[in-house]
């Protein structure tokens, strides 16, 4: 965290100075907005909370919720959400308040007393160490909060206006605001008292029966498994021994749980099989009794005990996979000449069964990979072509999460005799939870994401895919670090500038690249940041040097890699790292000895990967997404 460039910060520092829409917000929802969000559950609270890092922006978050969440629906945070959270700066907070998740048990039906279940194995839930971050469970509505204060201590001051409801809207085809929201108070002496609000954009985060996906016109379009499985949050009294510890079990004739231990110590989810749904049911599963499905689920796990003592929260759902055909509002026809206005994330875009923990982990990767680009665009960074990628790269993020979601739902309703050993069940297990943490997310080419090349100049950093974090020495000041946690969700691109083998001063291509990034007008530097804003304001440039820190001279490093901030114009040291002796991530990231440029986007996702030398090319990508700002 840096503060005190401005002047003397005595209060917390986290809490930033008010800046434009800050200064001037109202209590009471304008009539005009710049984007107008409808849905404050995690895909609109985190596109709101990205939002809230561009001060010219004017943005508005409504639910018709009266208050905030109090009990969340979804408890399973992914490790690529960790990461994201860390850049919202509350992971380590969250993680303090949350269950950790580090192993799975299977348990099947013991061969000698067959209505028995008995553990058969246990897995670890990262085996390849793909992230730092855990697997956690807790109450989303948790993570809600946390979005909400980064959002009040952000410059615009932002916060979500409850009691509100969407009742439709019209996109006309030009004018500075053409989107017309209706809303109005659920409660209160203006209940049901309709109004209009003017919005440049609108993201509908509202659900899976969006209000917004519907004036649109879009269906969600895939089909149910006919299968139904009971939910419920308990506190017990039992003597099954890993009730502390995520099982997947399965008995021989009474159907299948999922258990998830949550926060807190005592409190547990069961995912209960109850088993297929009939023909011309119409939803009579929907209403099992919650002594039906507690009594189910206490013979599945026979011969141990099941005492409920208190159920927090119980439902029954069908398991169903469905995407939307659009997650914007341009029909695919005419993609080509007209810009979009209106999107849909989360449960609006996709709807899947809860069991592989996606719910809320791919709804807030919709919301920050939106949140960025409207901003960019609003603020004169980027052309508004750059909202069209939103669409296309997360809606094939939806279209593999409902395949890989009816393998998962497939995999987890099976019986046990339907599996040829126990080892297909947990490498089919191991599978599913690859692509469930978040990380087999791999955006295709576009304006923003450069053609993947053959992995010689940084093979652990494959285009398209979350850079992934590995530890640094910070030259500064000694400080071993995390490079990719340095990275904050503030809306500006990265450039990893991963150094030849000369040192500082030495004729070299990073020296040379350097004297570019800070003279060239071409430059994201010169060319594409306000002369009257701070070198870093737009693009966060930062050097890893091959040598040990201690043979690093600061006095010698190009001047790009120490930008100016603040009124004082003070030299900020902390962009110099080095690697480390005991874990190089040149080696641990398969970086080339030569050098790499590794540009990552503001949502964290490698963009492209270039050699110190190809300037020329770096600027050609540059002025794909980039507005010149001379």
């Amino acid at each position: 965290m840096k503060y005190h460039h401005h002047s003397y910060v005595s209060h917390d520092p986290r809490i930033l100075p008010p800046a434009g829409e800050g200064l001037t917000r109202s209590a009471a929802l304008p009539d005009q907005v710049d984007v107008l969000i409808v849905g404050a559950g995690p895909a609109g609270m985190i596109a709101a909370a990205q939002l809230s890092q561009f001060p010219g922006v004017s943005t508005r978050i409504i639910d018709r919720r009266p208050h905030r969440l109090e009990i969340g629906l979804a408890d399973g945070m992914q490790k690529r959400s960790l990461e994201t959270f860390n850049a919202f700066g509350f992971a380590q907070s969250l993680m303090a308040e949350a269950c950790h998740v580090t192993e799975t048990a299977f348990w099947r039906p013991d061969p000698v007393a067959p209505d028995n279940i008995r553990r058969v194995s246990r897995l670890d839930e990262d085996p390849n160490q793909i992230s730092e971050y855990p697997h956690l469970t807790v109450n989303h509505a948790r993570v809600l909060d946390y979005f909400a204060e980064f959002m009040a201590n952000a410059p615009t001051r932002m916060a979500p206006d409850y009691g509100l409801e969407f009742l439709g809207m019209e996109i006309m085809s030009d004018g500075d605001y053409p989107v017309a929201v209706r809303v109005a108070p659920t409660a209160g002496p203006q209940a049901g008292q309709e109004r209009t609000i003017q919005a440049k954009y609108v993201i509908g985060a509202d659900g899976a029966h969006s209000g917004v996906r519907k004036a649109l016109g879009w269906r969600l379009q895939g089909e149910s498994s006919n299968h139904a499985w009971g939910v419920l949050d308990v506190l017990a009294e039992t003597d099954f021994p890993d009730i502390r510890v995520k099982c997947a079990i399965q008995s021989k004739n009474d159907g299948n749980i999922l258990l998830i231990p949550r926060e807190g110590g005592f409190l547990f989810r069961l995912y209960v099989d109850l088993g297929n749904v009939t023909a011309g049911d119409d939803g009579a599963v929907r209403r099992t009794p919650v002594e039906d499905t507690i009594a189910r689920a206490q013979k599945i796990l026979h011969p141990y005990r099941l005492d409920i003592r208190h159920v927090a929260w119980y439902s029954v759902y069908e398991v169903g996979h469905r995407v939307s055909e659009r997650f914007d509002d341009v029909p695919q026809e005419q993609c080509d000449h007209r810009m979009p206005r209106v999107f849909i994330t989360g449960d609006a875009a996709h709807t899947h069964s809860a069991k592989a923990g996606q719910g809320t982990n791919a709804s807030m990767q919709d919301g920050f990979n939106l949140g960025w680009k409207l901003g960019h665009v609003l603020e004169g960074r980027s052309p508004d072509t750059l909202l069209s990628t939103y669409s296309t790269e997360r809606q094939q993020i939806g279209n593999d999460l409902i395949q890989q979601d009816k393998r998962w739902a497939a995999q987890m309703a099976k019986s046990p005799e339907e599996f040829s050993s126990q080892e297909e069940f947990e490498d089919a297990y191991l599978q599913i939870t690859a692509f469930a943490q978040g990380f087999m997310t791999q955006y295709a080419p576009s304006m923003i994401n450069a053609t993947p090349d053959d992995g010689s100049l940084a093979a652990g950093f494959p285009v398209g895919k979350r850079f992934w974090s590995a530890e640094v020495m910070r030259v500064a000041d000694a400080n071993r670090r995390h490079l990719g946690h340095e990275a904050t969700a503030d809306g500006r691109w990265r450039f990893y500038v991963f150094a030849d083998a000369a040192l500082p001063g030495q004729d070299s291509a990073t020296t040379t690249l350097g004297r570019w990034l800070d003279e060239s007008p071409d430059s994201p530097v010169r060319g594409f940041t306000p002369a009257d804003l701070d070198e870093n304001a737009w693009f966060d440039i930062k050097v890893i040097y091959q040598q040990n820190h201690t043979q690093i001279d600061i006095g010698q490093v190009p001047q790009a890699f120490i930008p100016r901030v603040g009124p004082y114009r003070l030299s900020d040291y902390e962009n110099i790292y080095a690697a480390l002796p005991d874990d190089d991530i040149f080696e641990r990231r398969k970086i080339s000895r030569q050098g790499a440029v590794v540009i990552v986007r503001p949502d964290q996702y490698v963009a492209h990967v270039l050699p110190l030398s190809a300037i020329d090319q770096l600027t050609r990508f540059l002025k794909t997404f980039a507005l010149p700002q001379h």
